[in-house]
């Protein structure tokens, strides 16, 4: 059987005004809460220091060195040459001040590519490639001289230029961080 009562709900003026004034409210303290939500989030600067950062390697030639900056450090990628490279092997381990071998500083089959953060571990100096006794870098504030694996050899610093944190992808490109 089919009811013969309307079970519609009478909508008044005043209804429409209360929803209404509702939603305005809602969108009013939305609007409000906003920016102090939006300040909670890292600014585009932070994200950029700390994102991983993309090397096209095809343009390093080789015996040439880049710089490039992540997390605010300059990072050094070098393409070593054959000669480069036989010079970091042939050195004895033994006889450094931070013991490495050359092999630790590279990625296997990719030892034409050195990667090191570009500050010094004495003072935190920023050495220049290509320069000092060992063709690696030089500090020139107080002399210290790493070979072309990045190694300390010669001055006050204590350890070896840092390896960051890096990958291949592919033959032509890394990812640092």
């Amino acid at each position: 059987m089919a009811s013969t009562h309307d079970t519609t709900i009478p909508v008044s003026r005043r209804d429409i005004i209360y929803v209404a004034t509702g939603a305005v409210g809602a969108v009013g303290v939305a609007s409000a809460i906003w920016p102090f939500i939006s300040q909670m989030n890292p600014d585009q600067a932070t994200i950029a220091a700390g994102a991983p950062v993309e090397v096209d390697l095809t343009p390093i030639v080789e015996g040439q060195e880049i710089k490039i900056f992540w997390r605010g450090k300059p990072i050094y990628v070098r393409h070593r040459t054959p000669v480069e490279i036989k010079a970091a092997e042939d050195v004895d381990v033994a006889t450094l001040r931070d013991p490495q071998p050359d092999s630790d500083r590279v990625k296997k089959d990719k030892s034409q590519w050195l990667v090191v953060i570009g500050i010094c571990t004495h003072l935190g100096c920023v050495p220049i490639g290509y320069e000092g006794d060992y063709k690696g870098w030089f500090c020139p504030c107080h002399g210290s001289q790493y070979d072309t694996s990045g190694r300390i050899r010669q001055g006050p610093a204590p350890l070896n230029l840092y390896i960051p944190p890096y990958a291949f992808e592919g033959d032509a490109k890394i990812v640092i961080g």
